[in-house]
C-alpha cells in the first residue's frame, strides 16, 4: 500500500473517531443538562462518504477479513470500493461491521 493510501486511510479513521467523540460529548451534555438525549439516528446527519466506508473496511482488512470484504464488494456489484454506488454505503457498512464479531 502506498504512503498516500495509508495516509488517506488514517485521515478517514481520524474523522470517524472525531464523529464518534462528538456524539459521545453530545450525549453526555444532554445527560447532565437534564434534557432529553438526541436520537442516535439524526435526520440531519451527513451522508456516509467513501472515506468513511474506506476507513471501516481498511480496519476490517487489517484484522484479517480481506477476503470477506472482497466478497461483500462483489455482492454489491463492484470489484473495488470506488465502484460502489454511494446509496449502498450504509448497507455495505452494516454488513462489514459484523465481520469478526461472531
Amino acid at each position: 500500500m502506498s504512503k498516500m493510501s495509508e495516509l488517506d486511510l488514517c485521515v478517514g479513521e481520524l474523522r470517524s473517531a472525531a464523529q464518534s467523540l462528538n456524539s459521545v460529548a453530545d450525549s453526555l451534555t444532554s445527560l447532565f443538562s437534564g434534557s432529553q438525549p438526541k436520537s442516535s439516528v439524526q435526520p440531519t446527519s451527513k451522508p456516509l462518504t467513501l472515506e468513511d466506508v474506506r476507513a471501516v473496511l481498511a480496519e476490517k482488512s487489517r484484522n484479517g477479513h480481506t477476503a470477506k470484504i472482497r466478497e461483500l464488494l462483489e455482492k454489491h456489484g463492484a470489484a473495488k470500493l470506488s465502484e460502489i454506488d454511494p446509496q449502498k454505503y450504509a448497507a455495505l457498512l452494516a454488513e462489514a461491521e459484523v465481520l469478526g464479531n461472531g
